[in-house]
């Protein structure tokens, strides 16, 4: 019998980095075994290794690095025959470029001032990746008439207090550059695109379903426009990068959300990002994520933390997870409780300037021997076991994976009330701002201070868990969407409303 297929779009996680989303990614897959799945994996750099062992129904992997690489040609067009390749630099003429794409880059500039608009449909993206099929990447960014229009667009559209320096300007159109390369990739035909991020990878599923008529799935984890605000915001970027920027991120939003033919986000705050960037409200179905209570079960702390309060976090260390404000809640945590101890595992290769800044907090505040960034743990279901709570102290989540194991391991956790914790986290434990170390800090003193508290939220935490976080729970609920999508009409194709 053959399979029904799956274009599963990914950005900087499954296979190539661990993670809440890898781990969801990794759940679909092999859960949903009456599916044949294809990766689309957006990264950040080339040179990446698998960090999974794939189950046998995924089938293939086209790998999308956005940096580090000179042009498609090295990685994303690899099978792509020389002699076409050839063929598609000598059709990227400056005549072709200026009369073809430049109109294309106009409509694309324009849309990323307005904040919705009939660009929204992805007509515009479709014609932009047919252009990529035929012409050249690198000598179409390089022409001299892309230069021209860019340049004197964004001056007017996109400059903020001053006019951009050329810096700002070239800057900017490398940006774009590299952010609409995935439009250079094949988009194989699927039954099914589903991304897990309504941004980057998404462009694969709005291709998909202009090119083939796939009906396309967004599953939004964490908010990526949302996510993208604070990281713009944030950055060492001009007044003009961060209009540019902010304005790119808000328009692939709205394309993904205008496109999709089912929105789930993990949790119901998503909601409140989606509806103002053009998500039709019948359209969103939120499926919370679930895991196997069997897998993570509660067991007594080992001898190596058994001396001692401790609490442990499983947490990548970068900006998003604000790990400095969970070292400065140890500072705190430690005038009251001398001998506490916090361990941190989970990588550190995500941000290695970030991690460095942590270090240096840790030492700052003499944390040495009370904060420990433990690394990888070889067996990640006995990890929330080793202390006495869990932490999460990030300024942004969807349906964090790590507040539900420590749930079913009947750990309570001191979390910050962002995106979907407090759906799955009222009642089970404490709940604090984001960004607020002092009232992190006195809540770890609170549980680690009450043994027949921790007891209590625990059980409860647990009992939650069985009832409503199952694994069969969330995949049964992406099983009936697929086969709700696969039952559906077919969309109408770009081609086919060129014919009618």
């Amino acid at each position: 019998m053959q399979h029904a297929t799956v274009l599963l779009c990914t950005e900087g996680t499954y296979p190539f980095v661990g993670g809440g989303v890898s781990t969801w990614c990794d759940i679909l897959c092999r859960e949903l075994e009456e599916y044949e799945f294809t990766l689309y994996a957006v990264t950040g750099e080339p040179e990446v290794r698998l960090r999974y062992e794939l189950p046998r129904n995924v089938t293939g992997t086209i790998h999308v690095p956005l940096w580090g690489a000179r042009e498609p040609a090295d990685y994303i067009l690899a099978d792509v025959p020389f002699a076409e390749l050839a063929a598609r630099r000598k059709r990227t003429t400056p005549s072709a470029v200026e009369l073809r794409f430049v109109p294309l880059l106009h409509r694309l500039l324009g849309a990323m001032t307005v904040d919705t608009g009939p660009e929204d449909d992805g007509t515009l993206i479709w014609q932009i990746w047919r252009w990529f099929q035929e012409h050249d990447w690198r000598l179409t960014w390089k022409s001299r008439a892309v230069w021209d229009a860019f340049a004197e667009i964004t001056a007017v559209s996109h400059g903020a207090l001053q006019e951009p320096t050329i810096e700002d300007t070239a800057t900017a159109l490398r940006w774009l550059a590299n952010y609409l390369l995935p439009l250079t990739a094949p988009v194989p035909r699927t039954d099914i695109a589903h991304t897990t991020i309504a941004g980057f990878p998404g462009l694969a599923g709005i291709v998909a379903k202009l090119e083939h008529g796939t009906p396309y799935l967004v599953t939004e984890h964490g908010v990526w426009v949302r996510e993208r605000y604070i990281n713009i915001s944030t950055g060492p970027f001009s007044d003009y990068g961060k209009r540019f920027l902010m304005g790119l991120s808000r328009y692939l939003a709205r394309v993904n959300y205008r496109c999709a033919d089912v929105i789930s986000p993990v949790t119901g705050f998503n909601r409140r990002w989606e509806l103002p960037y053009g998500a039709p409200d019948e359209r969103i179905e939120t499926i919370p994520n679930g895991i196997d209570p069997g897998l993570f079960t509660p067991s007594p702390k080992p001898p190596s933390t058994a001396g001692r309060p401790v609490a442990v976090a499983a947490a990548r260390v970068f900006p998003l997870k604000d790990i400095e404000t969970m070292i400065r809640s140890a500072a705190v945590a430690r005038e009251q409780l001398p001998d506490v101890q916090y361990l941190v595992y989970g990588s550190l290769d995500a941000d290695i300037p970030y991690v460095e800044h942590c270090r240096s907090v840790i030492a700052e505040l003499n944390l040495e021997e009370t904060f420990v960034f433990a690394g990888h743990h070889s067996k990640p279901a006995e990890l929330y076991n080793e202390g006495d709570i869990s932490l999460l102290s990030s300024i942004s989540e969807g349906f964090p994976y790590t507040v539900l194991e420590s749930m079913a391991c009947a750990r309570p956790v001191v979390a910050t009330d962002v995106g979907g914790v407090r759906e799955a986290l009222e009642g089970f434990g404490i709940l604090v701002p984001p960004r607020d170390h002092v009232a992190f800090g006195e809540a770890v003193v609170t549980l680690l201070r009450n043994p027949g508290l921790r007891a209590r939220l625990g059980r409860q935490a647990r009992e939650a868990v069985l009832a409503r976080f199952r694994i069969s729970h969330s995949v049964g609920g992406y099983r009936e969407v697929y086969e709700r999508l696969l039952a559906a009409p077919r969309a109408q194709t770009m081609t086919d409303a060129e014919a009618a």
